[in-house]
């Protein structure tokens, strides 16, 4: 079966990355596809790789960037929610005329048509967060 997944609310804030993260981890174990995770409103902060979390604590953007890594997985940041929230890729910070980028590995920002085009290419959309 193919996954697309979204992910509404940031890390550490609430429930709905964790059990994202480890559903996908679940569904590639299984040998089921993900498409694509696609991070929307609040969900955008899971891409900063300015995150620091204590040390005793889990690492919510390194474990999406090595997932991503270890299974190829398409992980897109909104780019409206992103500009919002002050999250940019390179290109986005030279275009905005900014002197710094925060996206973390394996992540990248795009529009809200690739959410339409996983939900069109996969078997489900599941969504995480409100």
């Amino acid at each position: 079966m193919k996954f697309a997944i979204m992910i509404n609310e940031g890390p550490y804030t609430h429930q709905a990355t964790d059990s994202a993260y480890l559903f996908a981890r679940a569904a590639l174990a299984k040998g089921h596809e993900v498409t694509r995770v696609f991070f929307y409103h609040d969900g955008v902060n899971n891409a900063t790789r300015l995150t620091v979390p204590p040390a005793d604590d889990r690492h919510i953007v390194n474990r999406w960037s090595e997932l991503a890594k270890a299974h190829d997985l398409d992980l897109v940041v909104c780019i409206a929610a992103a500009q919002r929230r002050g999250l940019m890729d390179e290109n986005e910070a030279k275009r905005q005329g900014k002197d710094a980028n925060n996206i973390a590995p394996g992540f990248r920002i795009s529009g809200l048509g690739q959410l339409v085009e996983a939900g069109i290419q996969s078997d489900r959309l599941v969504v995480f967060g409100d």
